[in-house]
């Protein structure tokens, strides 16, 4: 049986859009991708790829070129804020092939980015990317979306994919929809690893790469290794304390010195040796009810519907989740009478597990900032008896949780409900459809 191809349109050309471009395109549609910038690229610096979306990434073919600019950290370390002194960790190697079959990974967000967008070159015309095309207007029916030069472009299928300040989320709401304040801010610093090894008390984190997290009250740090330029990785999370109305900003070296001033000796060793330091606004949105318009023709995916915070470090995990789901299902397609059910089918498969994910992120930002106190020294006195069981403060040790994050497979999970939706569309009841998690 001849399969459809649909011409499948793209609104926003970051990691989760990419991604759906990719598997869109392997599954046999034509694909288009629309960004509003001018250029190709991502902003800010270490990335961490978990198994659970490494696993899609190299069903796809891009194993050696993510291996070829990541490190594999040998654990996620949980430190306390004073000393440095190790409460709990958890191993990733072998752990994460062998238990999840795939590795965990963390490299530079620019060079993650490069190899989507060399992927989706690689696969041939039929993925095109258009680049300062910022879409103004969707019209859900026919579908179609209306650019800022006044040009409509039309397809059988549109999905938002624009992040968190999504036009695509407004559209599809009818109104204004800006994200919300957290409270807190993340500074970005990147360090050269020769600088650091000119210290010998700071030799341990670049000889030894793994992922190490600093607890304090009202913030952390977390720190890992880069390859390729030689670069450290350091994200800094504190009380937010940007002016009204903007979200990125140049820092003074000495601000972030003062907050960390009590921590670590060898974290503010680290941070002396900044010359230059970005912060950015830590912001989300509202839970949307639904993603899917009814017309069955829209559907939006990553930041645009299901933002989250990073302290699970899930966030572009989650988004090449929602477009490996979303080719999977697209590939399946038998008539395109179908589109409007999978819709649904992608929908129900993703919005338990990303709600979930963001709830548990935000769980994990209470435990990484407990103040000093009666709290956090349960917390610590916890992570050091390792006693590990469901509900385990280190939530990448959680078996229960581990297993949720990194033991997911969105395939299988596309295969099991394809079968559900054929038996129910071949009874007439592919509209009544919802995949049971």
């Amino acid at each position: 049986m001849l399969k459809p191809r649909l011409n499948v349109l793209i609104v926003g050309a970051g990691l989760g859009g990419l991604s759906a471009a990719i598997a869109t395109k392997l599954a046999g549609h034509e694909v288009l991708v629309l960004e509003q910038a001018s250029t190709l690229s991502e902003v800010g610096a270490g990335i961490q790829i978990p198994p659970n979306s490494a696993r899609f990434l190299i069903s796809w073919g891009l194993r050696e070129a993510i291996d070829r600019v990541s490190v594999l950290p040998e654990a996620i370390r949980l430190r306390s804020y004073r000393d440095g002194s190790i409460l709990n960790e958890q191993p990733l190697v072998p752990l994460a092939e062998e238990d999840y079959g795939g590795p965990y990974w963390h490299c530079h967000r620019a060079d993650f980015h490069k190899a989507l967008v060399d992927k989706c070159y690689a696969l041939g015309l039929t993925v095109k990317v258009r680049i300062n095309s910022m879409v103004t207007k969707i019209d859900f029916e026919a579908p179609s979306v209306t650019l800022s030069t006044g040009s409509t472009i039309g397809a059988d299928l549109i999905v938002g994919a624009d992040g968190l300040k999504s036009k695509c989320r407004e559209q599809f709401l009818g109104r204004s929809d800006p994200p919300h304040l957290t409270g807190d801010l993340a500074y970005r610093i990147l360090i050269k690893v020769d600088e650091m090894r000119k210290h010998k008390d700071l030799e341990e984190f670049v000889r030894k790469p793994a992922i190490n997290t600093w607890m304090g009250p009202q913030g952390h740090a977390v720190c890992y290794l880069l390859k390729g330029e030689g670069y450290y990785n350091i994200v800094l999370i504190c009380p937010d304390n940007m002016p009204g109305g903007v979200n990125v900003m140049s820092a003074d070296p000495v601000e972030v010195r003062e907050f960390f001033k009590s921590w670590d000796p060898r974290l503010q060793k680290m941070i002396s040796l900044v010359s230059s330091v970005s912060k950015w606004r830590l912001q989300n949105s509202t839970e949307m009810t639904s993603w899917t318009h009814p017309s069955g023709k829209f559907t939006l995916l990553g930041d645009a519907c299901h933002a989250t915070l990073p302290y699970l470090a899930q966030g572009a995990a989650i988004a090449v989740e929602d477009g490996g789901v979303l080719g999977g299902l697209l590939g399946k397609l038998e008539d395109r009478s179908q589109l409007p059910g999978l819709l649904r089918v992608y929908e129900d498969l993703r919005k338990n597990r990303t709600t979930r994910i963001v709830t548990g992120s935000t769980d994990m930002r209470n435990i990484l900032h407990l103040n000093d106190g009666e709290r956090q020294k349960r917390r610590d006195a916890t992570l050091l008896a390792d006693d590990v069981r469901p509900g385990f403060p280190n939530k990448w040790r959680d078996p229960v949780f581990r297993n949720f994050l990194f033991g997911y497979d969105g395939a299988r999970e596309v295969e099991v409900a394809w079968e559900r939706f054929r038996g129910k569309s071949g009874s007439g009841a592919a509209g009544a459809f919802r995949a049971r998690l």
